[in-house]
């Protein structure tokens, strides 16, 4: 599979909107796309972990993560408690 050309428009507005060179506003855009394109799954165990690592309690961990992922611009399913920890625990 093949990666996808990044939106050349994108790439140029960020360039004038922001001064950076076209390359640096592409590497900006290209950064951009990966961390909105990280799967799911992929997401809530790396939050897990990184908020476990602060001394969040599970709890409080499941309800940041779920309010994280809706308020994504492409939002993902509406996830229960439940669901969340089973991507994280199996």
């Amino acid at each position: 599979m093949g990666v996808a050309p990044l939106p050349e428009e994108l790439v140029r507005h960020v360039a004038a909107s922001t001064g950076l060179p076209a390359a640096v506003a592409a590497r900006v855009v290209s950064d951009v796309i990966g961390y909105y394109a990280e799967p799911v799954e992929d997401y809530v165990r790396r939050r897990h972990r990184e908020l476990r690592r602060r001394n969040r309690r599970n709890d409080d961990i499941w309800a940041i993560v779920a309010a994280e992922l809706a308020a994504r611009p492409v939002a993902a399913p509406r996830l229960s408690a439940r669901q969340l920890r089973r991507m994280v625990y199996g």
